[in-house]
């Protein structure tokens, strides 16, 4: 039996808790005019996202919580790391229009895998780089509408495939969020009108 593969597309506001209080910070938002799509049994998108939303209909409306522990797990000291500086230089100088506090960064591992890190701090001798997702350690909560649910075509099935291992797809011209073309997939790859 074959695997079916959907087209979804989604309008949500993302709420995650901010600090010690126990109030909730919007921190993302997808509008029904530039939905946030993605396709399903492709590994695109969180399994538990997935899973919420792969069942419902166009129209139906969602609210649920993703634990931090599915989601993006605990935030972990570990992966801070003091990179020195001497690796960020372009042409004899330290590169300042990348390297600068709160940028996201392209790194690469010495086994050749991409990953991005975020600048915590630029000292006089090194970088501090987190390698925590942005979200790690938070509880995800989505509130939204379902604006496209239907099968997914042979094309935007393969568009998907290419733009996850790291092509595009398309992506320039997709009208929303291409997830895959940037970052973990979703709104945070800044492909599809989704704020943060």
């Amino acid at each position: 039996m074959a695997i079916k593969n959907n087209y979804i597309s989604v309008a949500y506001k993302l709420y995650v808790k901010e600090g010690e209080n126990d109030k909730e910070e919007l921190v993302e938002e997808c509008s029904i005019e530039h939905p946030f799509m993605f396709i399903s049994k492709l590994n695109a998108v969180l399994e538990p996202f997935e899973d919420e939303l792969d069942p419902l209909k166009e129209g139906d409306k969602f609210d649920f919580v993703i634990p931090c522990d599915k989601a993006y797990g605990q935030f972990d000291e570990q992966l801070m790391f003091d990179v020195p500086k001497v690796n960020f230089m372009q042409n004899g100088k330290f590169d300042s229009t990348h390297i600068y506090e709160g940028n996201i960064i392209p790194l690469q591992g010495e086994d050749g895998s991409r990953f991005n890190g975020v600048v915590i701090e630029v000292k006089d001798d090194a970088v501090t780089i987190d390698l925590n997702h942005p979200r790690a350690g938070q509880d995800l909560h989505f509130v939204g509408t379902v604006v496209t649910h239907r099968e997914a075509t042979n094309e935007e099935v393969t568009q998907m495939i290419t733009a996850l291992s790291g092509g595009c797809g398309g992506c320039g011209n997709c009208g929303g969020g291409c997830s895959g073309c940037g970052d973990e997939g979703g709104c945070e790859s800044g492909c599809g009108g989704c704020v943060q």
